[in-house]
């Protein structure tokens, strides 16, 4: 890295540190919702019409919040701050907002009235075998799909808080969402005939509140939107075009695991509730790292594009990358060693059964060998997004959704038919497919010679591999036999499997740092 880059603030690391440091609390907070979940309705019938109703419009967040909207949307708000005046930035922002506020209230105001319709489509498994589960799915759309509209518009304003560098705030805003519905499942479950209601309004009140929460920043700003809707404006037409395909470009893990609930709705109840348990978990070092360091990258990526400096972006990228193989690598290895211990300390009270358990740790250990593939995913996709290259990462998502189809067949019939583990073959696929999803999108940036690796590369990715190898063999070491776990209370399996962590964390930095590695093998900057 030359010196000059090496003076640029502030630092990506930094900024990623601010946004992973919000997230790891959403996360955190995320656990102890889903524990409260576990403990109120477990992996009931009204569980996997909880987790239906809530992943529909859930999905849809990812789409708008973290995904396609996101990767439209900043590097065409990113040009327009760096070459337009502030009323044109501003004109944007009115008409990005009436356009994307009126289309999701008619999809919402279709929805409610049509959700039979949508419960049919997204599991159609029960609407032919358990009337009563696709009557309680249907009731639950209709009072959580109008999160999508509070939650895309939450969205909307995060994107233009992390175009002008306040990262902390769009971080912090899940955070009220997981608070909310631990309210809701602490405070309001109770008074409800079904708990699981309860949880259904909270979701919708969350999304008020992180609407609410995110208007005032913007303000101070001067940036708040008057919606107004205009198709024809230049900014929004672009957007538009871009946005479509990147849907498939940046979400086709998203749109795998929803196909998984569609295919889960047809394999034994339960099947729904055990994916979402075991995907919680690894979503827990995709949301608070990877999306953090995508979060940051893609500002950086556009304005490097805008100003032509080919060196400083694939720089960018390179940072990303390796931080990533630094996270993801040890990550995927640990869950795959603690699934078992971690579920159970987590999940196996109240109405979580020890077979439920059982079925989510198969399934976690599944999604975990594609934990490094969804992470590198959402920092690979950028890298086209931000060149505003739309029709690659569609090719490539197409691919992988094929892919995922095809070994949902391989997979999930044998092993649903002779085992009844159909949920565990959803799992692999998925992250099979996402593995060559990741692969693809690397292949293509080194191909056109966007990114190319910085000197040292393989030689940190061989010291990450053997610290991780090390890694494993002490926390297997330590780990005692199920059996143990079983019989342990809560406090106890807790009080186990934290110095097991820890000494796992502690033997991977030892091992990095006698190998050579330093703090400085992950810095990069860019421009303010």
């Amino acid at each position: 890295m030359s010196a000059n880059n090496s003076e640029k603030a502030p630092g990506l690391a930094k900024s990623s540190l601010v946004v992973g440091t919000m997230t790891l609390l959403s996360r955190l907070l995320g656990l102890a919702r889903d524990v409260v979940i576990a403990g109120f309705i477990g992996a009931s019938p009204a569980a996997d019409a909880y987790f239906v109703a809530f992943k529909i419009p859930n999905f849809m967040r990812r789409l708008f919040a973290e995904g396609a909207f996101s990767q439209a949307f900043v590097p065409v708000l990113s040009e327009y701050r760096s070459q337009r005046s502030v009323a044109e930035v501003r004109a944007l922002l009115d008409r990005v907002a009436g356009v994307l506020g009126g289309s999701l209230l008619l999809v919402t105001s279709l929805v409610v009235v049509a959700s039979p319709a949508v419960a049919a489509l997204f599991a159609p498994g029960w609407f032919m075998d358990d009337t009563e589960k696709f009557r309680l799915t249907s009731d639950m759309i209709r009072v959580t799909f109008p999160y999508l509209l509070l939650i895309s518009l939450t969205g909307f304003s995060g994107a233009v808080l992390n175009c002008y560098g306040h990262f902390a705030v769009p971080a912090f805003t899940p955070v009220l969402l997981n608070i909310t519905l631990i309210s809701a499942a602490v405070f309001a479950a109770p008074w409800f005939e079904e708990p699981a209601f309860a949880l259904a309004w909270g979701v919708l009140m969350a999304g008020i509140i992180q609407l609410t929460f995110q208007l005032p920043f913007l303000h101070s700003l001067k940036l708040t939107p008057r919606p107004h809707w205009d198709l024809q404006h230049e900014g929004v037409r672009r957007i538009l075009k871009l946005m479509g395909p990147a849907i498939f470009g940046v979400s086709v893990s998203q749109i795998n695991l929803l196909l998984d609930t569609v295919l889960a709705s047809f394999l034994p109840t339960g099947s729904v509730s055990w994916l979402y348990y075991s995907d919680r978990l690894v979503e827990f070092p995709l949301g608070v790292f990877a999306i953090a360091i995508s979060t940051v990258i893609l500002p950086s990526l556009s304005r490097d594009q805008a100003a032509a400096n080919s060196e400083q972006f694939s720089s960018t990228l390179d940072w990303a990358i390796r931080m990533v193989l630094f996270i993801a690598l040890p990550a995927a290895v640990a869950l795959m060693l603690l699934a078992e211990p971690i579920l159970m300390t987590l999940f196996q009270y109240g109405k979580m059964t020890a077979n439920d358990i059982s079925m989510a740790v198969l399934s976690l250990r599944a999604y975990s060998v594609g934990l490094l593939a969804f992470m590198l995913i959402k920092v690979l996709a950028p890298g086209y997004f931000s060149r505003q290259d739309t029709r690659t990462p569609v090719a490539i998502g197409i691919k992988a959704m094929a892919a995922n189809m095809l070994l949902n067949v391989v997979f999930v019939v044998p092993l649903h038919h002779y085992w009844q583990i159909g949920h565990v073959g959803l799992a692999l696929a998925t992250s099979l497919a996402a593995c060559l999803n990741a692969w693809l999108l690397y292949r293509g940036l080194r191909r056109k010679q966007v990114y190319i690796p910085q000197r040292g590369f393989l030689l940190n990715l061989g010291r990450i591999v053997l610290a991780t190898l090390l890694m494993a063999a002490v926390v297997w070491w330590l780990t005692p036999e199920q059996l143990q776990w079983l019989q342990w209370s809560w406090w106890q399996r807790l009080s186990n499997i934290l110095p097991i962590c820890l000494a796992g964390a502690l033997v991977y930095f030892i091992v990095l740092g006698l190998l050579g590695v330093r703090p400085g093998h992950f810095k990069v900057h860019y421009r303010a």
